[in-house]
């Protein structure tokens, strides 16, 4: 301030900020910065709300073309905007899932076996989140919505136990005439696009992931268009797990505008078409024939009444799937 100059009064906005700074130096907790809770009477914070966004390669990113698509409860209630993909976030998902097979696949049995495991210990710790967002998009009750929140901690570890133990179900030692060995063993098929159910917002979910991703391929989930919450926090759960980045890349947005393209691309191994009915999956097995893709059909009569509690839903052979089969031979004493 130059000498004579008169001094200027501060602001209403300044002396505010003043007085909260000189509240904190003093060690004087600092009062609430004044908004209202909706109802026109002030509240002592503002609401954190949670945002959905894609998973792609370990990170959180929104899709690149900026755009959302409502997202409402059983009762018809919005809950939140999710993202709405596009064919690019389709292509960074494929990049990220092919970078990561070499770190995933490379790992032992037992090492996936812990992580699987490791992801149904997380799940249990925010179980009560899961059961509420299995509520809301599902329409059950809470007894229902905590059985099935709590089938599908257990699928991870049922298939936790079958790491180190399906190449010796699917796999063999075959009989030949000679001087040799010959062996047959399983191994991952690479990146497997997964078109999740529907109606079962989680529980359908990990029990088309969780067999996929044991033996050492990669994922590219496609989550349920109207039901996508729960997934969303699926992988909020994989984010701070032992799953390496690009393991799994969830995908959200319109089916109509997204299935083509993961059906079609062309480093894409494998498609699980179980959430789509008989006549869409035919029609993406055909796009998938460019590069022979493996796809798993859903069953002939679609998935109306499908019991996703019921042992039919949980199979070691459900892991052969997307396993190729390489026979090696070896000669004795060699």
């Amino acid at each position: 301030m130059s000498r004579g100059a008169t001094p200027r009064r501060p602001t209403t906005a300044t002396a505010g900020r003043s007085s909260r700074r000189a509240s904190v130096l003093e060690g004087r907790p600092a009062a609430p910065l004044a908004t209202t809770n909706g109802k026109g009477r002030l509240a002592d914070r503002l609401e954190v709300r949670k945002t959905y966004k894609l998973y792609i390669g370990g990170q959180f990113p929104r899709t690149e073309s900026g755009r959302a698509y409502e997202v409402f409860d059983a009762r018809g209630r919005l809950l939140a905007n999710a993202c709405r993909a596009t064919r690019k976030d389709i292509r960074d998902a494929v990049r990220a899932a092919r970078k990561a097979i070499p770190d995933w696949a490379g790992k032992t049995a037992f090492n996936r076996s812990q992580i699987l495991y490791r992801i149904a210990e997380l799940m249990e710790g925010r179980r009560e989140q899961f059961v509420a967002e299995v509520m809301a998009a599902e329409g059950v009750g809470r007894r229902r919505a905590t059985r099935l929140v709590d089938a599908a901690i257990d699928r991870w570890v049922w298939y936790a136990g079958w790491a180190d133990k399906f190449s010796q179900l699917i796999g063999s030692v075959n009989p030949v005439n000679g001087s040799y060995f010959n062996f047959s063993v399983p191994e991952p098929t690479g990146v497997v696009g997964i078109i999740a159910p529907e109606a079962s917002s989680l529980l359908g979910l990990v029990s088309r992931l969780a067999p996929v991703i044991v033996s050492g391929n990669t994922a590219i989930v496609l989550s349920s268009q109207s039901r996508p919450l729960p997934a969303v926090t699926l992988t909020e759960v994989l984010a701070t797990s032992d799953v390496p980045g690009g393991v799994v890349n969830l995908i959200t947005g319109l089916r109509g505008e997204l299935v083509q393209h993961l059906a079609g691309h062309m480093d894409v191994n494998g498609l699980d078409a179980f959430g789509l009915d008989p006549a869409q999956a035919a029609e993406v097995e055909q796009l998938g024939t460019e590069n022979v893709k493996r796809v798993a059909r859903p069953p002939a009569r679609g998935l109306d009444g499908y019991d996703w509690l019921s042992p039919a839903a949980q199979s070691p052979y459900l892991i052969g799937h997307f396993l190729e089969t390489k026979t090696v031979w070896h000669p004795i004493g060699a």
